[in-house]
């Protein structure tokens, strides 16, 4: 299939003249539109902003409204777009908790009521010098609602250089750097500085609210949050929330922190030494998980300092350490591994299938990605769990953790950070009728990728 279409024809002057694409070409566009958009998922960041620039202007607004637009993906497009770019998110009816027209963010927050009276007689009406405004700012720690109402009062202009010295001798508590994220109209760098919590507790309510916030309002990927949140066990704990009430990872955004999270460990290989180091030396290292890794694999540490134990700390890095299990299942799971191949007569059925072989643990999401054909279903959940109403409410959540991730590790074998390698494998996914690993061999060989006899 042709990457780019183009629906432009001569007049007899010589002069290009834009036609109605014609219905071949706009399917060619949605297929690689969707196609795209499973793909982004595992792209490192660079690869996720060159790629966009590379689809023409149909696939472009197919892709902007895709409804499994990656968190990442949206924020991207949302910085580096076009404005018919941020057009057609805004009206992706999928694209939840983004800081588009009518969505949750700093608007709805902004039209509240203002202070009440009881706040006004503790405060007073202000003007707030900055000083004063972050006092107040760390009285107020629980959820964002006062401080959000404070940074509407009168004050001083907030000066980011102060704001980021107050919070490094003390780090502001969560439910503060929230409201500044949501209303503090910050740089992203100070926004990004804010995100360091110094020695401060994760057993803090809602510690962390500002990392989800931060993502939700697309103010960063999740590549960056995980360039920028310290200390570094934070960002392993950020994989795995617990499921409570509140401001927290949907699915397909928890899977794309773990796969940020994973590009980060990546330089640990499956070294059991080096992952036995990273759950020894995170609790009392307080800078970014990329530094830690990175002096981890140079042995540069210096012996840890005692210090309490982190809360699921050790579940988070097994859950992320390479691991070697199989499902036993014997010649009922070589039948079911067989059946991948080999789509059923209706998609009904294959997912009927599909979940019934993961039900009864012969199959795991790591087999659907290997062995499913065609590639473009493997990636696509819908293919093989069933169609929702919305991407966080999968009933099996960790099949789809499980498929990410294998995706995640043959994506980055195979393809790297070389944006024409993913490029290849873009055009050539919508038409490929083999599996995700028959493809990316084809791809870094060079050879035909038809994956048609």
């Amino acid at each position: 299939m042709s990457a780019r279409t183009d629906s432009r024809t001569r007049t007899s002057t010589g002069k290009a003249e834009r036609t109605m694409p014609t219905a071949e070409e706009d399917r060619a566009s949605r297929r690689l539109a969707r196609s795209a958009a499973h793909l982004l998922r595992h792209a490192p960041d660079h690869v996720v902003a060159d790629l966009i620039g590379r689809l023409d202007a149909p696939a472009r607004k197919y892709l902007c409204r895709d409804e499994w637009l990656s968190a990442s993906t949206v924020s991207l497009l949302l910085r580096h777009g076009t404005g018919e770019d941020r057009q057609y998110v805004a009206r992706n009816p999928h694209v939840v908790g983004r800081p588009l027209p009518g969505l949750p963010g700093p608007a709805r927050y902004a039209a509240r009521p203002g202070p009440s009276p009881e706040l006004l007689r503790e405060l007073g009406p202000g003007p707030f010098t900055t000083g004063e405004l972050i006092a107040l700012l760390r009285r107020h720690r629980r959820r964002p609602r006062i401080p959000l109402t404070l940074l509407r009062m009168p004050h001083d202009p907030l000066d980011p250089g102060t704001l980021l010295a107050e919070h490094a001798r003390d780090p502001l508590p969560p439910g503060a750097v929230e409201a500044l994220l949501l209303a503090g109209a910050l740089p992203r760098e100070t926004c990004r500085a804010l995100l360091d919590a110094g020695p401060r507790d994760t057993a803090v309510p809602g510690w962390h609210r500002p990392a989800v916030r931060a993502v939700r309002m697309g103010l960063l990927t999740f590549d960056e949050l995980v360039a920028c949140v310290a200390p570094a066990h934070r960002t392993l704990l950020l994989t795995d929330l617990p499921a409570t009430r509140g401001l927290r990872w949907s699915l397909p955004e928890r899977a794309g922190m773990r796969t940020a999270v994973a590009r980060a460990l990546r330089p640990l290989r499956d070294d059991p030494r080096l992952w036995s180091e990273l759950l020894r030396r995170a609790p009392a290292f307080r800078g970014t998980l990329p530094v830690l890794v990175a002096r981890i694999v140079r042995g540069t540490l210096p012996e840890p300092a005692a210090g309490p134990d982190v809360p699921g700390l050790a579940d988070a890095v097994r859950s992320l350490a390479p691991q070697a299990v199989r499902p036993a299942g014997g010649v009922d799971r070589e039948l079911a591994l067989a059946s991948l191949a080999v789509p059923m007569p209706s998609v009904e059925e294959d997912i009927r299938w599909v979940r019934d072989c993961l039900a009864r643990g012969l199959l795991t999401g790591e087999d659907v990605i290997r062995h499913k054909a065609p590639a473009c279903w493997a990636l696509d959940e819908g293919h093989w769990l069933g169609e929702v109403d919305h991407p966080d409410r999968h009933d099996r959540a960790e099949p789809v953790l499980a498929a990410r991730a294998e995706a995640d590790r043959l994506f980055a074998l195979a393809l790297g950070a070389d944006p024409d390698a993913w490029w290849r494998v873009a055009v050539t996914l919508p038409d490929f009728a083999g599996t995700l690993p028959h493809l990316l061999l084809r791809v870094t060989e060079g050879g035909s990728v038809s994956g048609r006899s």
